[in-house]
């Protein structure tokens, strides 16, 4: 079964949350802090969590910071952050600090599993196509790695999974809705913000210039394409 890690302060929507959870066959381990949850994905002989549902308003260390630490250590856990007020700044922030998802609370069960299976369809790419290179930029899509100039690249399941779309077709363009669908799985419930988002921090990562992009590039008005150029 799935194993969820859900780190929330509350112990009401916590303890709600783990019986949802529960009930729809995931595995399931909490903590009630920022400190208490990167302690639990450190401990060698710790639960393998496989998806974290991340509360930005914790005490102490907050939800942007475990974010951050997670993909500052390289990390590539699907995260998706819980905020109760759907405040625009708080969901930009979380999709920067490393978010792949968000809800806003309350969130009711039926949505929030929903987006937990994206989350780990995503983290599970097809494997049908061989390995491609792109001007220096390596693409292995059979083992699911991207090497830079020999220098392998960590990508979170999202981030991976928006290149190997994007770079399937170059020089297509895609819409934000088009790739909402595809990689997130969000036909009916999308935010165009995860896409540009996501764009921004797989640009930190493979672009020499991310202000500058040689591969990820906008077309204003349109969506993306990929290069490169």
């Amino acid at each position: 079964m799935p194993h969820v890690l859900l780190i929330e302060d509350d112990v009401s929507v916590r303890d709600g949350m783990e019986l949802v959870l529960r009930r729809h066959g995931y595995d399931v381990s909490t903590a009630a802090t920022g400190e208490a949850a990167l302690a639990l994905l450190a401990d060698p002989a710790g639960p393998a969590a496989e998806l974290a549902v991340l509360d930005l308003m914790l005490p102490g260390m907050d939800g942007f910071e475990v974010c951050r630490r997670l993909r500052a250590g390289g990390s590539t856990l699907p995260v998706i952050m819980l905020t109760a007020r759907g405040d625009d700044s708080d969901i930009v922030h979380g999709l920067e600090a490393g978010a792949d998802d968000y809800v806003v609370k309350p969130v009711t069960a039926a949505v929030l599993e929903a987006r937990i299976r994206a989350a780990l369809r995503r983290a599970e790419p097809s494997r049908s196509a061989q390995g491609e290179d792109h001007a220096g930029l390596g693409i292995d899509r059979a083992g699911l790695t991207v090497v830079k100039r020999g220098t392998a690249i960590a990508l979170p399941p999202t981030e991976l999974r928006l290149l190997l779309e994007l770079s399937a077709s170059p020089g297509r363009v895609f819409s934000r809705e088009q790739l909402l669908e595809s990689v997130w799985d969000h036909d009916f419930l999308g935010d165009s913000r995860l896409v540009d988002a996501a764009v921004g921090r797989l640009r930190a990562k493979i672009e020499d210039l991310p202000a500058r992009p040689r591969y990820i590039q906008t077309v204003r008005g349109f969506g993306y394409r990929f290069g490169p150029v």
